[in-house]
This record gives structure tokens, C-alpha cells and sequence, in this order.
């Protein structure tokens, strides 16, 4: 059965087109992609991401469980930051990207992916095993709200009194946000500065609209995944199931700095370390293929699966693409082999229904807002 947000009638009345993602009704655009996208990148936008799944570790030895079961040292997270990490298969292969947030001593929130969120919690609970302490899924205590745009600040600051300025990038704060309670994070998914908002579902209808009304004079629009997808896309953020599989390990990536060998609690030997050793070792020796970006010489629009060929051999897959509203032009990331991985390297196509047409290979990010 398809699962409905606590925003589900707000999207519909708003005349939104509807999609089902990982088993969530969810809206796919309001009016127009391409608009809903410029909006983030100018102004502000306003996102629907309750489908995200929150799972709380809490207990005396939470800090040690999530260093065995993640990749990342989660003892060096302070209380109120948040953490980009993954967790991994006993082979090295990702399960999952994960945000993971300290809410207090003992208490730490993770952050998965809508469709891998059973499979996080259920490798999680499996990893507790001999640890003091409790996995639980919190997955219907919340409701996901993002503002993202340069505006964000503006807007979001005049429903709080909380320290918003103070707030640094991949930091969380408990506050009040237009009269609703709320955990105010400084992260998100566009390459824009902005907030995401985890509040009760039960509130998510009034900070929704008080948001809107507060986004009025700054241009804020309410947007759907596919320009999430977009933006994400510009600024070159791998997307599970796309960049980021369980054949891929975080080295094949060109992720290997989340994985950290020298963590400080006593679970040093956290799970996947052997085979992740092993996946650095070649990532530093013989990559098989690197990520790269790709932009169109062309008009036409590459799509995941495409082959990347040179001189009629392939040589790597486009992992994801679509036409860049901020270029102008199409663009891709792919995995293609080390020797074609350089940027400006010539002679690179990708073969679009049996026509080879021309990319150049451009270091990722597409996209950098200007800080």
C-alpha cells in the first residue's frame, strides 16, 4: 500500500502531480520543473521530505554501536552537529548515505534514504546485538520539511527566534518555529544554503503554510522531486540506487573520505573494514572506473544506463542525467574508466539510442553557489 504524508491533501489542493517514490504518494512538481528549480537557486523553495526515514539510537553505548555499524568516527560528532556517513555490507558494498545528528549525550538520530530505510533499520538492530543500546524506528514521529534557496535564511528567521546565525553548516538545534516545535537543521540536498525542519506530522500543515506566507514577499515556491533531483544533480551529490549501489564500495565512489580507519572507541573493527581496506588499497593503485560529469555538446538528454563510449568502445554508464536548467545544456554523471576520467579528455560520447553524441568530461560539481 502506497504511503500518504501528513501533507498529502496540502500537495493535491496545491494542484500538484503525484508520483509514487519508494512507496510514498509524493509530488513530483507543483507547475513547472524548470521554475520550481530556478526558484532554489534564486529565491527559495519549499520541500516535502517526510519520506525520509528517521531511526533513533540512544543508551550508554549508543557511540560505539553506530561506530561498528557505520563508517564513519560518530565519537567526533559534537552534540547539536551532523554527520555525512554510510553504512556498508560485510563485502564493502553501501546499503546506504546517511546523515546521522547528536541530539544529546547519548541520543543520535539517522537519516536514511526513503526506500533503504527498512534495510538500515533492520541492519542496525541486527549490529546492536552485545551493545547497551536501543534502535528504534521513529519513522512516524516525524514529518520532513526543507527550505532551500538563498533566501532560506530570511525567511525562516522571521518565524524563530533561534539562533540561526550561529547555526553552521551540518548543525541541528531544538527551537521553536512559528509556534511549532522543531529540530532546525542547516543541511540539505540542493547545493544551496538552507534548513531542514523535523517536526510532529501533526504540525507539519501549519509550519507548511506559515512558511508560505512568510516566503511570500521572497519569492519562495513549493517544489517537488524532480527539481530536487536536478539540483541535486548540478551539485554533483550522488543519489542511492543511481551513484551510490551495494556494488559500489564508498572508494568506487570517490566518497572514501567518509570512511574513517582510525576511529577512537574501542570498535575499530566496525563492519566492511577488511574489504574497505582492501577497496582503498586498489582506489589508490588501479581505480576501475571513476564519477565523473558530463555536459552536451547537444540537445539531447542522457539517462541512466546510457552507455559513455570513445572511439566506438564503451568505456562507462551514465549514472544520472538530465537537462540543466542553470547550464543551459544537458548533463550527466557517469562512471567511466580511469583512462577517460580526466577532465577535457577528447573523443567521449554517450550513446543515445544508437548515436554517439558528444560530451566533455568536467570535474563535479556542475555547480558551486557562491559562499
Amino acid at each position: 500500500m502506497t504511503r500518504t504524508t501528513a501533507l498529502d491533501a496540502l500537495h493535491r489542493s496545491l494542484g500538484a502531480t503525484m508520483t509514487d517514490f519508494a512507496g510514498w504518494d509524493m509530488p513530483l512538481r507543483y507547475a513547472s520543473e524548470r521554475e520550481e528549480h530556478n526558484a532554489v537557486r534564486t529565491r527559495a523553495g519549499l520541500f516535502d521530505l517526510s519520506h525520509m526515514g528517521e531511526i533513533t539510537v540512544s543508551g550508554p553505548d549508543a557511540v560505539e554501536l553506530l561506530n561498528f555499524a557505520l563508517v564513519g568516527n560518530i565519537g567526533t560528532v559534537g552534540v547539536g552537529r551532523a554527520r555525512y556517513t554510510m553504512i556498508c555490507r560485510a563485502d564493502g558494498g553501501i546499503l546506504d548515505d546517511l546523515i546521522v545528528y547528536r541530539l544529546a549525550e547519548t541520543t543520535y538520530m539517522v537519516v536514511a534514504n526513503a526506500g533503504n530505510a527498512q534495510t538500515v533499520l533492520d541492519a542496525l538492530t541486527e549490529r546492536a546485538e552485545g551493545f547497551d543500546a536501543e534502535v528504534r524506528d521513529d519513522r512516524d514521529a516525524y514529518a520532513l520539511i526543507a527550505v532551500q534557496g538563498p533566501h532560506s535564511p530570511a525567511i525562516v528567521k522571521s518565524v524563530t527566534d533561534a539562533d540561526l546565525d550561529g547555526l553552521k553548516y551540518y548543525a541541528g538545534l531544538p527551537g521553536t518555529v512559528a509556534g511549532v516545535e522543531a529540530l532546525i537543521a542547516r543541511t540539505g540536498y540542493t547545493g544551496e544554503d538552507g534548513f531542514e525542519l523535523f517536526v510532529a506530522p501533526a504540525d507539519a500543515e501549519k509550519l507548511w503554510q506559515a512558511l508560505t506566507e512568510a516566503g511570500a514577499e521572497h519569492g519562495l515556491v513549493p517544489c517537488g522531486l524532480s527539481c530536487r533531483d536536478t539540483l541535486r544533480l548540478e551539485a554533483g551529490m550522488p543519489l542511492y540506487g543511481h551513484e551510490l549501489t551495494t556494488e559500489l564500495t564508498p572508494f568506487d565512489a570517490g566518497l572514501g573520505r567518509v570512511v574513517k580507519f582510525e576511529k577512537t572507541s574501542h570498535a575499530d573493527d566496525f563492519v566492511g573494514r577488511e574489504a574497505l581496506a582492501a577497496a582503498a588499497e586498489r582506489a589508490e593503485t588501479a581505480p576501475p572506473r571513476k564519477l565523473v560529469g558530463l555536459v552536451a555538446g547537444g540537445r539531447r538528454v542522457p539517462r541512466a544506463g546510457m552507455p559513455v563510449v570513445h572511439e566506438g568502445q564503451v568505456i562507462g554508464e551514465v549514472t544520472s542525467g538530465a537537462p540543466s536548467p542553470t547550464l543551459g545544456k544537458p548533463i550527466a554523471m557517469a562512471y567511466v574508466d580511469a583512462a577517460h576520467a580526466e577532465p577535457g579528455t577528447a573523443g567521449v560520447g554517450v550513446d543515445i539510442r544508437g548515436t554517439h553524441e558528444p560530451y566533455e568530461v568536467v570535474a563535479l560539481p556542475f555547480y558551486k553557489r557562491q559562499k
